[in-house]
C-alpha cells in the first residue's frame, strides 16, 4: 500500500519530491508499512519524513516543505481526524489516508483496503475453523481489494487539480 499511495500522489502532483508520513511510533504494527513506504519513495525519487510527535508533526512537515502527507491507520489519527484535516486544509496539503469511512467528509484522497471484503474473508476462515480446520493449517491471505476515493471539493479548496489518469483509477469521486 505504501508504494501505491506514493505512486498515486506522484501521479497527482507532478513535481512532488517530499512527503510527510504521519504515524504513531508506539504502534509497532505500522513498522512494515513505514519500511515499504520508504523503499517505494526511494524508487520514485521522493523523500519521506517521519514526524514522530503529533504535536510538532505539521510544523515539521511544513518546515521541511512536504508537498503532501500520508496518515497511516491508527486510533490516534481517527480520534483527531477533524483537527488533523483542518490543519491540512488550512496549509493546503493534499493527503492520502488509510480509511475512506473515517476521512471521507473532507479528505483529499483516501485509499485503503476494502474492509467489507476483509470481514467477508474473515467469516470464511471462522466457518472453516468451526468445521474443524486447524488455524495453523489455513493459508495467510493478503488483501486483494483496494479502494481509492477522491474528494474533488477538497482538492479544489487546496488548489489541486486531479489529473484524468488518477480520476480514472478512483472507485468513487466526491464532487
Amino acid at each position: 500500500m505504501g508504494g501505491k499511495r506514493l505512486e498515486i500522489l506522484k501521479d497527482t502532483i507532478a513535481n512532488l519530491t517530499r512527503v510527510a508520513v504521519f504515524w504513531n511510533p508506539t504502534n509497532a504494527s505500522l513498522e512494515d508499512q513505514i519500511k515499504e513506504t520508504e523503499t517505494a519513495a526511494g524508487a520514485l525519487g521522493i523523500e519521506v519524513g517521519r514526524p514522530e510527535d503529533f504535536e510538532i508533526a505539521f510544523k515539521s512537515a511544513l518546515r521541511e516543505r512536504a508537498g503532501a502527507l500520508i496518515a497511516l491507520r491508527n486510533p490516534l489519527f481517527i480520534n483527531y481526524r477533524k483537527e488533523f484535516l483542518k490543519i491540512a486544509l488550512h496549509n493546503r496539503l493534499p493527503g492520502m489516508y488509510d480509511d475512506k469511512t473515517s476521512w471521507n467528509p473532507v479528505a483529499s484522497c483516501p485509499m485503503g483496503t476494502d474492509r467489507a471484503d476483509l470481514f467477508r474473508r474473515a467469516a470464511i476462515y471462522v466457518d472453516k475453523i468451526r468445521k474443524g480446520a486447524k488455524p495453523a493449517d489455513l493459508p495467510l491471505e493478503q488483501p486483494t481489494k483496494f479502494e481509492l476515493v477522491i474528494n474533488l471539493k477538497t482538492a479544489s479548496q487546496i488548489g489541486l487539480t486531479i489529473p484524468p489518469n488518477v480520476l480514472a483509477r478512483a472507485n468513487r469521486i466526491i464532487k
